[in-house]
């Protein structure tokens, strides 16, 4: 399928990027997103193996059925965006290595926020790269130490992960750096303490395109927790409700594919390019909110 195939007059209109006047051939990402689909059909376990796809321009899905995983290249090194938990490493770095680049050269390990089906592989990911692992100062106590953070709404329910070392944290707004790779940090909490979204422009050519890999907004807890009673817990999530409805959001992708609809859209049953897709993930996640603090008055 080819970039006019695939809407150059709207790529033009959400990117500000000019289409090509030979289009960018598309097949290979509309091939590899459909085995990535048909792979995953009624399987997202956070380990369970999944083929890698490319998405756009110069990033890749190498993660599993369950937990987004992406690698965005350059001849200078490689960043590796989460890392799904330990007992998908192996798979993780076979997708890296089938896409014809060495898990050695990935250079930074990054993430949403540090949960153990995002970040628990990131020990064993390290030690098979090389690379450096950057958090957010309140994500780097639970990667350093493995242990979930006292007032995580899910304390109890996760198990500990591997410990790993952190280079250094991460600052709202920093932009970070391999080679000619620019890589935007988004503070994102209510989930967890650190939660963290990603911006970058990925492209084909003259064909840009803007990612948001936004972090989980959803308000899950233990049975026994109740967002009504801590509404420090709240405020978090309408604050990054705001920031994640301006983020610039040409392709979306979730930690959880699922919540972007990510495998249907590599396969070409939706759009890929779709900016309005960070705001109606947005209200999406609002009225969930809504609805469990809703339920929690009730069963007062």
């Amino acid at each position: 399928m080819s970039a006019k195939g695939f809407g150059g007059a709207l790529l033009l209109a959400l990117t500000g990027c000019a289409p090509m006047a030979d289009p960018i051939p598309m097949s290979h990402v509309r091939t590899e997103g459909g085995v990535l689909a048909r792979a995953c059909e009624g399987r997202d376990g956070w380990a369970d193996a999944a083929p890698p796809a490319g998405i756009f321009g110069n990033t890749y899905y190498v993660g599993t059925c369950g937990i987004a995983v992406l690698l965005v290249t350059s001849p200078q090194g490689h960043v590796l965006i989460d890392g799904a938990t330990e007992d998908a490493v192996p798979s993780i770095l076979a997708n890296i290595r089938a896409l014809g680049f060495d898990p050695r050269d990935v250079r930074l390990i990054i993430g949403s926020h540090e949960h153990i089906d995002h970040m628990g592989g990131f020990a064993a990911l390290k030690a098979a790269t090389g690379a450096e692992v950057r958090v957010s100062q309140a994500a780097r106590p639970v990667i350093e130490s493995g242990q979930s953070a006292a007032d995580d709404p899910q304390f109890g329910l996760l198990p500990s992960m591997t410990p790993v070392s952190v280079a250094g944290t991460l600052t709202d707004g920093e932009v970070v750096e391999v080679g000619p790779l620019r890589l935007t940090v988004h503070a994102t909490p209510g989930h967890t303490n650190g939660g963290t979204s990603w911006t970058w422009r990925s492209c084909e050519g003259p064909n840009c395109a803007t990612f948001a890999f936004v972090d989980s907004m959803t308000a899950v807890s233990r049975d026994d927790y109740r967002f009504t009673d801590h509404p420090e817990r709240v405020a978090p999530f309408r604050a990054t409700f705001d920031r994640v409805r301006r983020m610039p959001c040409d392709i979306l992708v979730t930690p959880h594919p699922g919540f972007s609809s990510l495998f249907e859209r590599l396969a070409g049953r939706e759009p890929l390019i779709d900016r309005d897709a960070c705001r109606r993930l947005v209200r999406g996640m609002s009225e969930r909110l809504d609805a469990r603090l809703a339920r929690e008055g009730a069963l007062q």
